[in-house]
């Protein structure tokens, strides 16, 4: 890996698993969908969120995520974005009817709506833009002959370890949505305490300052 210029690869390899294993919006959205509409579902959520992880790499390597941390305007605009968005989730959560919740019923949502919801979640969050760009240069020497190669490599490492506890996240909750389907009443609850959590990382998100 000499040309491409990472350093302390296995090093990098624990600080991911540290990172995917700390608790978060996207730990907690995939156990939602998973737990609410089986694992597939939480499966397609998972790679939602990793396609949004490949989308910041890519922006991160090209030096598209230094705008982010040099534009002030540009930060509060995805940011505000992203906050609403999780708002708009949380109260369709929140208000959705009974009938709405029954399992075979998706509220229009399904394999699709979860990978584009999760991807969603993931691009809008300026946080995760600026920690790719802070994150990944610290392995990877800017002298080397590749180093936006290296910079790649490390983001698709981190997106592999992170889809591996993301598949892990999805069975869980596989295991959650069995429960629910003996006892559907709970669903309603889930629904609101879910919805409110959504509604929670929304408003953090939007209080969020450009650090």
């Amino acid at each position: 890996m000499g040309s491409l210029g990472i350093q302390h690869y296995d090093a990098f390899l624990l600080a991911c698993i540290a990172l995917n294993l700390t608790p978060g919006l996207d730990t907690f959205y995939i156990l939602t969908r998973s737990g609410r509409e089986g694992h597939a579902v939480g499966l397609a959520a998972a790679l939602g969120i990793n396609a949004g992880c490949l989308v910041h790499t890519a922006a991160a390597v090209l030096g598209i995520s230094a705008i982010l941390m040099t534009s002030a305007i540009a930060f509060s605009v995805l940011k505000y974005l992203g906050a609403a968005y999780l708002v708009w989730i949380g109260l369709r959560m929140l208000f959705s009817r009974t009938a709405e919740r029954q399992p075979t019923v998706t509220r229009g949502l399904g394999l699709a709506a979860a990978f584009r919801q999760g991807m969603l979640t993931n691009v809008l969050n300026p946080k995760v833009a600026l920690f790719y760009l802070a994150f990944l240069p610290q392995f990877v020497s800017m002298h080397a002959a590749h180093p936006q190669l290296g910079l790649m490599l490390l983001g698709l490492s981190f997106i592999g370890t992170g889809m591996t506890w993301s598949t892990v996240l999805a069975l869980l909750g596989g295991r959650i949505h069995r429960l629910l389907l003996a006892k559907p009443q709970l669903g309603q609850w889930m629904d609101r305490l879910c919805g409110t959590v959504l509604l929670g990382f929304g408003v953090k998100l939007a209080l969020q300052q450009r650090t």
